[in-house]
């Protein structure tokens, strides 16, 4: 089969479509014929293996695992032994590893039934972003109806999301984004849309019950001058290592902010959450925004792409 393959880390001139072999579901895995697969921030930090502490789990000198891709949608071609939820045709989406590529296998528990009427690639376009934006919200933020939530980044992939999702749990929006996506986001559901171009929200006056900063292209400090004395700051993303400073400064900085907090943390599968996101992209109450598709030999080419970091909503690599 072929698949996006990288032996090396570097820029996305390491990633190689290659012939490898055809995976063979094992237990409770099933072997899903790839129909689409969504490009992450992550994609390319395992590429670069920067920052350094993802070699950890990448391997330090070398990937230890070859393909990429952590999205996906398809359609159910073999199981495992273990496999009770899924048979032979059915069409899923979820999380899996190696999803660049024409066959991915997976465990049933990070997959869930597609929606008849939600396409391959908006499905693909749902797991990590979501996750992102979902848990980042209600787990982190304790989001309620009603309360001021600002998304900065609201154009990208997780802001996308988090503005659907704030609007969903009542909120009144507020999205952060650049001129060209104005109109995209107040099409969202933000009831205000800031052109960050023309308007820094760090110094403006007003404040949030929640920021949640998807671009953290703002410290700590400056993001707590637009929190209410109780609001809740949460870096979602950042390029490199910008998530570093705003954690040591958080420790440094800590007993001089009151009430004010920052939380970080790390999205996570969740096949509940993934339940709750197949139901609110069914019933249209949630819609993935894709940028661009790209097919399985444009790879390289997806990767350059959202790592310049000015994609509106996904990426999604199709297969064919």
């Amino acid at each position: 089969m072929r698949a996006a393959a990288y032996h090396r880390y570097g820029p996305p001139d390491v990633v190689q479509i290659e012939e490898v072999a055809k995976p063979v579901p094992q237990g409770d895995q099933v072997l899903i014929q790839v129909r689409a697969a969504s490009v992450n921030p992550l994609d390319f930090h395992f590429m670069r293996g920067s920052p350094g502490v993802v070699r950890m789990v990448t391997g330090l000198r070398r990937p230890k695992f070859a393909v990429l891709g952590v999205d996906v949608a398809g359609v159910v071609e073999a199981s495992g032994k273990d496999v009770r939820q899924f048979k032979p045709g059915d069409e899923v989406f979820g999380s899996c590893r190696g999803a660049f590529a024409e066959y991915a296998c997976t465990s049933e528990s990070t997959l869930v039934p597609k929606p008849a009427n939600v396409t391959f690639e908006q499905a693909a376009a749902v797991p990590v972003a979501a996750y992102s934006a979902l848990q980042a919200l209600r787990d982190c933020g304790k989001i309620q109806a009603g309360q001021k939530v600002l998304i900065n980044g609201a154009a990208g992939g997780v802001g996308t999301f988090a503005v659907q999702l704030a609007k969903w749990f009542g909120a009144e929006v507020t999205g952060v984004c650049s001129t060209r996506n104005v109109d995209l986001v107040r099409s969202i559901g933000a009831d205000r849309v800031v052109d960050y171009t023309r308007e820094d929200y760090t110094g403006s006056g007003l404040h949030y019950d929640l920021v949640c900063d998807c671009i953290g292209n703002h410290s700590l400090s400056e993001n707590r001058r637009a929190l209410k004395p109780k609001g809740v700051h949460i870096p979602v993303g950042g390029k490199g290592d910008k998530l570093l400073g705003p954690l040591l400064q958080k420790l440094v900085m800590a007993p001089f902010y009151s009430q004010k907090m920052t939380v970080f943390f790390m999205a996570k599968n969740s096949k509940e959450d993934l339940v709750i996101m197949s139901e609110l992209t069914r019933t249209a109450k949630v819609t993935p925004i894709i940028d661009r598709r790209y097919d399985l030999a444009e790879t390289r080419e997806a990767l350059a792409y959202l790592e310049q970091g000015h994609a509106r909503g996904k990426v999604v690599i199709t297969i064919n």
